[in-house]
């Protein structure tokens, strides 16, 4: 058996999450099931997120194992062929050592939420940022995202349902940016850690959102966060504004 990385890119709207759920289109059955057109007999697959549903990605890492040796142009070319017309492509296939696992293997994860403040709905981006009518106060924002850098207990921040043992993570970096829109702005949120709480994206952004539209200050953040209650959590932001951008490894399979 050989080891394959495989970058993906997807489109998470039509698809009820990363993960394989009896009865419900996932991104993983359909680049499964591209995979066993070329080998039948093929295990399953892993990957280094498993993005809920409507989430999107521009860099999801997975690994498959293959029983023929396939030249990652070949495997690239063949698979976009069999997952032809769903919203999925792999950018790029890799060999890797059998020690490689696109989870356990990843030392950090990059995501990115595109937020468009403009009072008329998105056209072009419907499905694919988070749209409010109100303007937001990007400084405000800034200062309250600065209490979240760092280790802390994000309780406040993960999902009832979150199956991590512990909510103790570090968040490395979070930096908004503004870019002009039409009759708007669109906010850009990057977040990146070796690994996140579920819905912890969601539930930051969507708790800096209240901040920028002046209903709390960058100081209830702080409060917020040390209540480690969920209670005290802005509301969680919707699905569609997000994407897995980047999974880092030691050493860059597709480098």
């Amino acid at each position: 058996m050989s080891r394959y990385a495989l970058k993906i890119e997807y489109d998470g709207g039509p698809f009820n999450g990363w993960q394989r759920q009896s009865g419900q289109p996932t991104v993983q059955e359909a680049v499964e099931t591209a995979l066993r057109r070329l080998e039948p007999d093929m295990p399953g697959i892993a990957a280094a997120g498993r993005t809920d549903t409507g989430v999107h990605a521009t860099g999801q890492v997975a690994h498959c194992d293959m029983a023929k040796d396939w030249t990652p142009f070949r495997l690239t070319e063949a698979l976009n062929w069999h997952l032809k017309p769903a919203p999925v492509a792999i950018l790029a296939a890799a060999a890797v050592p059998d020690t490689f696992h696109a989870r356990f293997s990843a030392i950090e994860r990059r995501y990115l939420f595109r937020l468009l403040a403009r009072r008329a709905p998105p056209t072009f981006d419907r499905g694919r940022v988070w749209q409010v009518p109100q303007p937001l106060d990007l400084a405000a924002m800034r200062a309250g995202a600065a209490h979240l850098i760092g280790r802390h207990d994000f309780t406040t921040f993960r999902a009832a349902m979150c199956q991590a043992a512990s909510p103790v993570k570090t968040l490395d970096e979070i930096t908004i940016t503004a870019h002009p829109a039409p009759q708007g702005t669109e906010f850009r949120f990057v977040l990146r850690a070796r690994s996140f709480l579920h819905n912890q994206v969601r539930s930051i952004v969507g708790t800096l959102e209240r901040v920028g539209a002046g209903v709390w200050a960058p100081e209830d953040v702080k409060t917020a966060l040390e209540a480690r209650d969920r209670a005290a959590c802005g509301p969680v932001c919707p699905p569609h504004g997000l994407y897995l951008t980047d999974v880092g490894y030691p050493a860059d399979p597709f480098g």
